[in-house]
């Protein structure tokens, strides 16, 4: 029951990715700062740009990578090193092929299912034991359209499934900063739309 004090969305910067499916953790930070009065800021130390959050009671680091996708690890390895967050401590938050849009799932540790960024930051933390949320995005008709697929922006019938699936996240924050994983994985995983 390790308390969360750092989450990161992973996506890839610049406008061009903005809206991508690829960048389905950005947009989790995006929705979850609204309303709070935090403005994620450029710290080119962490190679990334972060806020701080009260959630629940608790001050959290948030962090949205500056390095792309697939260099992800650097820029959580950084923050986590600097404030002495524990692998335990950090919740990775990104896309999730293997799901369905609409879906969202909590999951401790594992490994990474050949997504890139989930492969860099368990390299660069040296370990995979770090919690995840996973929000599907659907994987597309053969292999070889990945790249394109994740890279490409959803349709708004999707993304607003996405949102949703965010939205029913976010309902969960307290409980996930506070350490409560099993009890939101019992929460996520029986929950149907």
């Amino acid at each position: 029951m390790t308390p969360i004090s750092l989450i990161a969305g992973l996506g890839n910067p610049g406008s061009e990715y903005a809206e991508s499916r690829h960048n389905a953790g950005f947009r989790f930070l995006d929705l979850l700062i609204e309303g709070r009065g935090v403005t994620l800021r450029n710290e080119s130390r962490f190679s990334a740009r972060v806020a701080k959050a009260n959630i629940g009671g608790h001050d959290v680091w948030l962090l949205a990578p500056e390095t792309f996708m697939n260099h992800s690890g650097e820029a959580v390895s950084k923050l986590a090193r600097f404030y002495k967050i524990p692998v335990e401590g950090i919740l990775v938050v990104h896309d999730e092929l293997d799901l369905p849009p609409g879906v969202v799932r909590l999951k401790l540790g594992g490994g990474d299912g050949g997504h890139n960024g989930l492969k860099d930051v368990t390299e660069k933390l040296g370990s995979g034991d770090f919690a995840r949320l996973r929000l599907g995005i659907g994987r597309p008709a053969t292999s070889a359209q990945v790249v394109s697929f994740v890279l490409k922006k959803a349709p708004a019938a999707e993304q607003a499934l996405l949102d949703d699936a965010i939205r029913e996240a976010l309902t969960h924050i307290d409980d996930i900063v506070h350490g409560n994983l099993q009890k939101v994985m019992n929460a996520l995983h029986t929950h149907t739309r």
